[in-house]
């Protein structure tokens, strides 16, 4: 192009960056050689020629004791690694569960400036604050696990949350010819309604819409029980009499399989979440039936993923597809070796 214009190729870059110094008849003949013959600006070789760095926050739970909150840090360092070369680096803040971490956590993030946010709702009310603050910063926000649809122009990485609880309904009533028991087990952190993730209550929605519209069904008896996760005794035989299936919304259902293996109750369908170490061998081993699982350490890799093509490469990014949902049984579970 500099050959054609008859200009210096120092020129020529001036004038596509807009960074001054340049006749107006040099602008004109350089705009109108790229008008005819096309030019695309190369923003990858632009940012490695001035040496430009990207950071970018990561905002997740505590991950100390929790095998399913390691699984996305796995994939987000993954992500990091392929594009530091390109001036990316990451900067994370983990939050403990309770509301005073989370906002301490938040208003640091909120005091510095960064390329691009991934982040991990637990906490509903104080996430939609924080991401109402953070937007005013017009940087790009990445949600993994769990979306809150009320704050727009958010991008979001996950299944959704209403379906798998369809879909777990279904596992649930799939071949039940009789009247039919099902205990809902709420394993949390909190007790308190107000404390649950979006992501658990709308499965817990979409699980119930399930039977309200298959009309056809045999009878399903619904019970719901609370239970904190790390009080196993908080169960008690008393609560599976009569009970024919288990639903647990979450990646805790080893608390509740490990129950029901030690006091040997039987002829009991459990459905639950993700592919936990201490999941997958009561998968094996038959007392599980069902896994959903929604790829967390995939959420985190593509959150990375993401930001990097829209900051960095500064792609025009269509909204994203809702990653599928995936049935794990024991006969199709493939170890993956490398972990």
């Amino acid at each position: 192009m500099a050959e054609i214009a008859n200009v210096s190729v120092g020129t020529v870059d001036r004038i596509i960056h807009n960074r001054g110094q340049v006749t107006e008849e040099n602008i004109a003949k350089v705009n109108a050689i790229i008008k005819e013959h096309g030019y695309k600006k190369n923003i990858f070789a632009s940012n490695l020629a001035f040496n430009k760095k990207f950071i970018f926050a990561v905002f997740l739970p505590s991950n100390e004791g929790l095998e399913y909150w390691k699984a996305p840090v796995i994939g987000i360092i993954k992500a990091a690694q392929e594009f530091a070369n390109f001036g990316v680096t990451i900067d994370y803040y983990y939050y403990d569960y309770n509301t005073t971490s989370f906002n301490t956590n938040a208003n640091n993030i909120l005091e510095n400036e960064y390329d691009g946010l991934l982040f991990a709702p637990i906490f509903y009310e104080e996430s939609v604050s924080f991401l109402t603050e953070y937007k005013k910063k017009n940087s790009p926000i990445v949600l993994i696990d769990s979306n809150i649809p009320e704050i727009d122009t958010i991008t979001y990485i996950g299944q959704d949350s209403y379906q798998s609880g369809y879909l777990g309904g279904k596992l649930i009533s799939f071949g039940m010819k009789e009247e039919t028991n099902v205990l809902i087990i709420q394993i949390t952190r909190f007790l308190e309604s107000t404390s649950r993730t979006n992501v658990y209550l709308q499965r817990i929605k979409g699980f119930y819409s399930y039977f309200e519209e298959k009309k056809e069904l045999p009878k399903f008896n619904f019970t719901e029980v609370s239970i904190k996760y790390d009080t196993e005794n908080h169960l008690s035989t008393d609560m599976f009499n009569g009970i024919d299936c288990v639903f647990i919304p979450n990646s805790r259902v080893h608390v509740v399989a490990k129950f029901i293996k030690e006091n040997e109750l039987k002829g009991i369908r459990i459905v639950g979440y993700e592919l936990l170490k201490q999941n997958l061998e009561y998968l094996n081993n038959g007392v599980i039936d069902f896994l959903i699982h929604q790829k967390p350490e995939e959420q985190g890799y593509l959150g990375i993923n993401h930001l990097y093509k829209k900051v960095v490469l500064k792609e025009a990014i269509d909204e994203l597809p809702i990653i599928p949902l995936e049935i794990i049984v024991r006969e199709n579970y493939i170890p993956n070796k490398d972990k």
